[in-house]
C-alpha cells in the first residue's frame, strides 16, 4: 500500500562525532531532526563551523551518522544515493574537460547512451545560460558562469533532491545576488527539492520556504521559520526586514 505524505526528506536524531587520537571526541552534529517535503526549497543556515557541510555530507551519503537515520521517500539512505546530487561552493570542474564534457560527468558511470547523455547535459547547459560555451575550457570562463556548469551538472544527473553547500559563498556582491535569482528561475522552471546550506540571513530568507537555523556546534536547531514572503522578494519591504531582524536576533555568530 504506498504511503501517504511522506516528506521527500527526513532526519531523525541525526548525531555526529568524530574521534581525534590527540584531542579526543569532537561532536559537530548533537541532535538533528527535520523533514523537507517534495519541491521545498529548505535553508539550512548556520554560523561558521556548526557544521553543516558534514550535515549535507550525510545527507547525500558521502559520510555516515553516529547515530540517528536519514529517509529519503521514507528509506534509509545507505550510501551515496544517485536520487541526491551536490552543489559545492568550489565547483570541482575538471581542467582537463571542456564544460560541457564536465556537465556530462555525472551519466558517464551510468547505462545512458552517449547521445542522449550530450543531450541532457546540452538541455541544461542551455538553462542555466551557457549556449556557445560548450567547448570552453574552465580557466576560460569566470566563476559565476563556472558556478552555472555546477548546477547544470547537478541538474543533468536527474536527481530527486539538490544539495547546495555555499555555492555563492566565493563570488563577488554583484555576481552573488544574480546566481540568487539565477537558481530561483531555474527552480521554478525544474522543480526539485533543494536543501540549499548558508551563513548569510539574507540569502536564506531571500530563498527560502523555510529556513532551519543551527546553533554553533555542536548543532542543534534553534528554530525554524516559515518564510511567507511573496516570489521576487523585495529585500527592503516590511515583511522581509522584519524576518531578517528576527532571525538576527537568534543566529549566534562565531567571530
Amino acid at each position: 500500500m504506498e504511503q501517504l505524505n511522506v516528506p521527500k526528506l527526513e532526519l531523525k536524531e541525526v548525531r555526529k562525532v568524530f574521534n581525534d587520537r590527540e584531542f579526543g571526541e569532537n561532536e559537530v552534529l548533537k541532535s538533528i531532526s527535520f523533514s523537507v517535503e517534495p519541491n521545498e526549497f529548505l535553508v539550512i543556515l548556520g554560523p561558521g563551523l556548526s557544521g553543516k557541510t558534514v550535515l549535507l555530507n550525510i545527507i547525500a551519503g558521502l559520510e555516515k551518522a553516529t547515530s540517528g537515520s536519514v529517509l529519503l521517500d521514507g528509506a534509509p539512505i545507505t550510501d551515496g544515493s544517485p536520487k541526491i546530487s551536490m552543489v559545492f561552493q568550489k565547483t570541482g570542474l575538471l581542467a582537463w574537460k571542456s564544460v560541457i564534457e564536465n556537465i556530462e560527468v555525472g551519466l558517464l558511470y551510468t547505462d545512458t547512451d552517449p547521445k542522449e547523455r550530450r543531450a541532457r547535459a546540452q538541455k541544461y547547459l542551455d538553462l542555466v545560460g551557457l549556449t556557445g560555451f560548450e567547448n570552453h575550457w574552465p580557466k576560460q570562463i569566470s566563476g559565476g558562469m563556472k558556478q552555472r556548469a555546477g548546477i547544470a551538472r547537478a541538474y543533468t544527473a536527474d536527481p530527486d533532491v539538490l544539495l547546495m553547500d555555499e555555492p555563492f559563498g566565493a563570488l563577488d556582491a554583484q555576481t552573488r545576488y544574480s546566481m540568487e535569482d539565477e537558481i530561483l528561475r531555474i527552480w521554478g522552471m525544474e522543480k526539485k527539492t533543494i536543501v540549499f546550506v548558508t551563513n548569510n540571513i539574507e540569502e536564506a530568507v531571500y530563498l527560502g520556504d523555510r529556513i532551519v537555523l543551527l546553533s554553533d556546534a555542536p548543532s542543534t536547531i534553534k528554530n525554524t521559520f516559515k518564510v511567507d514572503l511573496p516570489r521576487p522578494r523585495n529585500q527592503m519591504s516590511e515583511g522581509f526586514l522584519a524576518l531578517r531582524e528576527k532571525i538576527s536576533q537568534q543566529m549566534e555568530l562565531v567571530l
